[in-house]
């Protein structure tokens, strides 16, 4: 009798790759969840014509970038102490954030930044007015 020899089986065992597969996935997930940040804001309902303000705090940001708090010029490093100064006395801490629309993402985050370091506590942004014909 002849022993029978046994070829080798070239297939890939896949169940390992998709072992490490549902592991990575699940190490993504639980890491997604805890990177992702979040601030919180109020987004306006645009009035029409002018808009009939209360004593709110505005904080445009400008090309540049350019400060302005209220219409008055700001320079970058005095944005903060102006901001304390502003919200020394109040019991609401609320600002409005309006950026020009030619102003970088990354200087309104960091004017945003700025007024959450200078104490204020909820942001919102400034709502445009609408024109009417």
């Amino acid at each position: 009798m002849l022993a029978a020899t046994r070829m080798p089986n070239a297939e890939p065992n896949v169940t390992p790759m998709i072992d490490v597969l549902l592991v990575l996935l699940i190490v993504f997930m639980t890491m997604v969840v805890r990177v992702h940040h979040t601030m919180d804001v109020q987004l306006p309902t645009p009035c029409v014509g002018a808009c009939a303000g209360d004593a709110s705090i505005v904080l445009e940001v400008a090309p540049g970038p350019t400060y302005r708090i209220n219409r008055g010029e700001v320079t970058r490093s005095d944005l903060e102490a102006r901001l304390r100064a502003i919200y020394l006395g109040r019991p609401e801490k609320v600002i409005q954030i309006a950026g020009h629309p030619r102003v970088r993402y990354a200087d309104v985050m960091a004017a945003m930044d700025v007024a959450k370091g200078a104490g204020v506590r909820v942001i919102s942004i400034a709502p445009k007015a609408i024109q009417t014909p």
